[in-house]
C-alpha cells in the first residue's frame, strides 16, 4: 500500500525506514485520518520526518506523489471566472435539509466527471452545476454536505467528502539565508548536555522509585537542571561591509545565545588583531588584549568567528595593515594564535559563497582557517557544526 510514496521519498533523500512506514500504514488503517489530502499531509511528515531540515525534501515528494495520483489537474479544466465568489448564498435551516448527499466518494467522482464534459459555461447559485454559492455538490462559497470543493480560499463549512485545489510546495533551499529557527535546527548538531548547578529540577523519576521505597509516603528528590554543556567562543566582526549583514549574524547570535549557556563574545573589525571588545560604544576604551583572551578560556571553547573577510590583503599580512589602527603585528598573527589554542574553529562567512572568488582576502583567511571557512547558510552551517564538534 502507498509502495510508490515510500520509493519517492526515498528518491528525494528522505531518510524514511520500514518501521515508521508501518506505523503511518497502521494509522491509516485505523482511520486516524480518512480522505483527506492535506490531513494526509501533515500525519505522514509527522511519523515519516524525523529532521525538520528534511521538510522541503518531503513538500517535493509528496507534491510529485499528489500529482501522479489525481492523474488529472481539474482545477487547470475549470475556467476561473466558474468559481469566483461573485454570490454567497446564505440557506435556512429548511433549504439545508432539502439538500441530498450523492451517496459513495466514488458516485460523487462519477457524476463531477460527468458534469465536468457537459457543462459550457459559468454557473452561480445553483443546485447542479460546477459553480459557487448554491447547493451544487462541486464548486465553491457554497453549501452541500459531503460535496467537493474546488477553489476555495479556506473552509467555510467544514463539510467536503473531497477538497480538490492545486496545492503548491515552496523549496527550502539548502543555500539560502538562515532565519533564526533555521538556525537552532542547524545548531543541535553542537547539543551535549549535562546536569550542572544546585539541585532545584524535579527528578520525577527518583521521586518515583523513592516513594515506592516508604511505601507510597510521598518523597520528592531533586536534581540540577541539565544545559548545554558546549562552550563557545564568538568572535563577530563589525562596521564597513558588515553593515549589509547585520540581520543574519543578529539571527546566529539569538540562536546561539539560545542554545548555549556558555558563551562568550567579542567583536573585532576585518579581522582579529591585539584588541577585541564586548561593547561596540566602548570599542575605543575598554578594549581586551587578544592574548589575555586566549588565556582566559580553556582549549575545550569553541571557537566561531563570523565575518565577511573582505578587506585589503595587507591587513591580514602586514604590520600597520589595520585600517583603525598602527598594528604591531599582522592580523594572521593572532588567527594562527587563536586558533593554535582552538583548535575546534569555524569561520562563517554571511557573503554568498559565488563571490568568494573575487576577494583575495577571502581565499587567505580561508587558507589560514585550513579550509573551515563555510557560508551562513543551513548546509554550511550544518558542515561547520560537524567540523567543531
Amino acid at each position: 500500500m502507498l509502495i510508490e510514496f515510500f520509493q519517492l521519498l526515498r528518491s528525494h533523500g528522505v531518510k524514511t525506514t520500514i518501521t515508521e512506514w508501518l506505523d503511518l500504514l497502521e494509522a491509516l488503517s485505523r482511520r486516524v485520518v480518512f480522505a483527506d489530502v492535506d490531513e494526509f499531509y501533515y500525519i505522514s511528515r509527522l511519523i515519516l520526518v524525523k529532521d525538520e531540515s528534511l521538510y522541503d525534501r518531503f513538500d517535493r515528494a509528496f507534491s510529485e506523489y499528489v500529482e501522479r495520483v489525481a492523474q488529472v489537474d481539474v482545477t487547470e479544466k475549470i475556467p476561473a471566472d466558474w468559481l469566483e465568489n461573485a454570490l454567497k448564498r446564505e440557506l435556512s435551516d429548511e433549504e439545508k435539509e432539502k439538500v441530498k448527499q450523492l451517496g459513495s466518494l466514488d458516485e460523487l467522482l462519477k457524476s463531477f466527471h460527468e458534469r465536468l464534459q457537459e457543462q459550457q459555461e459559468r454557473h452561480q447559485g445553483g443546485s447542479k452545476w460546477i459553480g459557487t454559492g448554491g447547493t451544487s455538490p462541486y464548486g465553491a462559497y457554497g453549501y452541500h454536505p459531503g460535496g467537493i470543493r474546488i477553489g476555495q480560499q479556506g473552509n467555510r463549512n467544514r463539510s467536503a467528502a473531497k477538497v480538490w485545489d492545486k496545492r503548491e510546495f515552496r523549496d527550502l533551499d539548502e543555500d539560502a539565508s538562515l532565519e533564526q529557527r533555521s538556525y537552532q535546527i542547524a545548531l543541535r548538531n553542537l547539543r551535549q548536555f549535562a546536569r550542572t548547578g544546585a539541585p532545584t529540577e524535579l527528578d520525577i523519576e527518583g521521586t518515583l522509585k523513592a516513594t515506592a521505597r516508604q511505601g507510597g509516603l510521598l518523597d520528592l528528590q531533586w536534581q540540577s537542571e541539565r544545559h548545554n554543556a558546549v562552550k563557545i567562543l564568538l568572535l563577530l566582526d563589525v562596521g564597513g561591509s558588515m553593515d549589509d549583514h547585520i540581520y543574519q549574524v543578529q539571527q546566529l547570535f539569538t540562536a546561539l545565545k539560545g542554545e548555549f549557556r556558555h558563551l562568550e563574545l567579542y567583536y573585532f573589525h576585518n579581522c582579529p588583531y591585539e584588541g577585541l571588545w564586548r561593547s561596540n560604544q566602548r570599542r575605543r576604551t575598554e578594549q581586551v588584549p587578544t592574548e589575555q583572551v586566549i588565556q582566559t578560556y580553556g582549549d575545550d571553547y569553541k571557537l566561531i568567528v563570523v565575518g565577511d573577510a573582505t578587506m585589503g590583503p595587507y591587513e591580514i599580512a602586514y604590520p600597520g595593515g589595520s585600517v583603525e589602527h598602527w598594528n604591531e603585528e599582522p592580523g594572521e598573527v593572532w588567527l594562527k594564535r587563536l586558533l593554535k589554542k582552538f583548535t575546534k574553529a569555524v569561520w562563517l562567512n554571511p557573503q554568498p559563497e559565488r563571490y568568494w572568488g573575487y576577494y583575495h582576502s577571502v581565499r587567505m583567511i580561508n587558507q589560514l582557517m585550513q579550509g573551515r571557512m563555510q557560508p551562513l547558510t543551513l548546509n554550511g552551517l550544518q558542515q561547520a557544526t560537524d567540523t567543531i564538534k
